[in-house]
């Protein structure tokens, strides 16, 4: 499939960025230009919030069943499109074409499950205190316009989530994707106009990410905020946002543990942990980066890793049988080089990768480091790339105590055949999502978000929905 070069969508519409300027997009296997984006400016951006409040007033007066039977539509068409939309994200991302795919189709469900969820959005009778007379209603109304704003390493899956949400809610929502991997988002937002929904309800813009968010942020029309991505930046547009009183969600920054226990399955736990470590070549929120095994096998788990790592196939995304592709730009390679020699000067081990491959596109070996101290940088900012970094433990509460010795608490992952230790690990480890004896299982249904550092609110299950709703407190007596 030939890659397009990629509009902004505003009130229905396909068109240019009103001054004509446009990005170049660019593919990370090959580091070659392959296509263009709009560059949004203030006249585009007055045009799409415009017509967020026209399309806000229209999809809020729409029963969940109205709402419900366009999503579903977006979903079937998002299926039928997946083979497609996944080349589109493999070209501009890197990931291998089976993860694009998978991303489409996983998208498409998002949108089943949220369409459905809208018919659950009740309201309550309070009894009251005054009398019979008195009815006290409990109502919950869609908040408004929201501004999204979503990173490059999932292209779609991190706009979906909130555009579900908020849609099923009876929101509008003007999304700010990603300049480096724009056609992906724009496949969704085609799903759904192709589905019929109205003028407005849903926009697109691209430019520069620090002037479109000082812009849409403080606007009157924009009554939310949700923002995917750092939590450097994530803290200044949630401190933008309380400025306007506006409400936030925020999926931030993770460095996800994973305690591997003395008790623990080894090869179950290299190949689930080590199946995570790796998809999309480590860029994800959720990817497990600190592996605190325990002394007695940690050896033996390092090893076992490192024979998995050195035999994956890394290459272009769309060559047959690539396991992982590239990093998604060049300062990635940078940032695992500066990483690697941190750690291996501070007597870390190198069992596996540690440079680059070739010198065309953004490629890096699966990297393995063992005996990792606490002071290396690796064991503090997460690398958002395919690098594992181990370090053996003593007690599972000493293994507890360096989870979360860190500000993020996104998500975690932990090995162990002991219900007391499962228990603990339950109560004690303080992320968002913890994973025990299995990969990570996100899903529409179940809550997705962190706390401490990682953020707050949710981008999955019902609490996703309330995030996107006012309730209201109506009593009416019989005068």
């Amino acid at each position: 499939m030939t890659y397009p070069n990629t509009q902004l969508f505003i009130d229905g519409q396909w068109q240019d960025a009103a001054e004509g300027k446009t990005l170049a997009v660019f593919n990370p296997a090959t580091g070659k230009e392959i296509g263009r984006v709009a560059h949004a400016s203030k006249v585009d951006l007055d045009k799409a919030l415009a017509a967020a409040q026209k399309g806000f007033e229209t999809w809020r007066d729409m029963t969940a069943a109205e709402r419900s039977k366009i999503m579903r539509k977006a979903a079937a068409l998002m299926r039928e499109r997946a083979g497609d939309i996944g080349r589109l994200i493999t070209q501009e991302q890197g990931k291998p074409v089976a993860e694009g795919k998978g991303e489409a189709l996983a998208a498409a469900d998002i949108i089943e499950w949220f369409a459905e969820e809208g018919f659950r959005i009740y309201g309550r009778i309070v009894p009251s205190r005054g009398g019979l007379h008195v009815r006290q209603m409990v109502l919950k109304d869609p908040v408004g316009p929201v501004a999204a704003f979503t990173p490059w390493n999932f292209p779609i899956n991190q706009v979906v989530r909130k555009v579900a949400a908020a849609l099923t809610a009876g929101c509008s929502m003007l999304v700010k994707a990603p300049e480096e991997t724009p056609a992906g988002p724009a496949a969704l937002i085609q799903a759904f106009q192709d589905a019929g929904i109205p003028n407005g309800v849903l926009g697109l813009v691209y430019g520069n990410p620090a002037e479109i968010s000082s812009y849409l942020i403080p606007h009157p029309t924009i009554r939310k905020i949700t923002f995917t991505g750092s939590t450097p930046v994530g803290k200044q547009l949630a401190a933008l946002a309380g400025q306007h009183m506006k409400r936030v969600t925020m999926e931030l920054g993770g460095h996800a543990p994973v305690i591997v226990c003395e008790d623990a399955d080894i090869a179950l736990a290299v190949k689930a942990a080590g199946a995570a470590k790796f998809r999309n070549a480590g860029q994800v929120c959720i990817s497990p980066t600190r592996f605190l095994v325990h002394e007695s096998i940690a050896k033996d788990f390092a090893a076992a890793f490192a024979k998995q790592a050195q035999g994956l196939k890394v290459g272009d995304g769309l060559a047959d049988g690539t396991q992982m592709g590239p990093l998604a730009n060049p300062r990635r390679l940078t940032a695992m080089a500066e990483f690697t020699k941190d750690a291996v000067e501070r007597g870390a081990t190198l069992v596996a990768g540690g440079e680059r491959i070739g010198d065309a596109g953004n490629f890096w070996q699966p990297t393995i480091l063992a005996d990792v101290p606490l002071e290396a940088k690796v064991f503090n900012d997460e690398p958002f790339g395919p690098m594992a970094a181990i370090r053996p433990f003593n007690t599972v509460e000493e293994a507890i105590a360096e989870a979360n010795r860190l500000p993020f608490g996104l998500a975690g992952y932990a090995y162990t055949r002991s219900l007391k230790n499962a228990d603990l690990l339950a109560r004690r480890v303080e992320v968002g999502m913890l994973w025990i004896n299995q990969p990570a299982t996100p899903s529409a249904e179940l809550p997705f978000g962190g706390v401490k550092d990682s953020g707050y609110g949710s981008e999955g299950g019902p609490e996703a929905v309330e995030a996107y709703l006012n309730v209201r407190a109506v009593s009416v007596t019989n005068v």
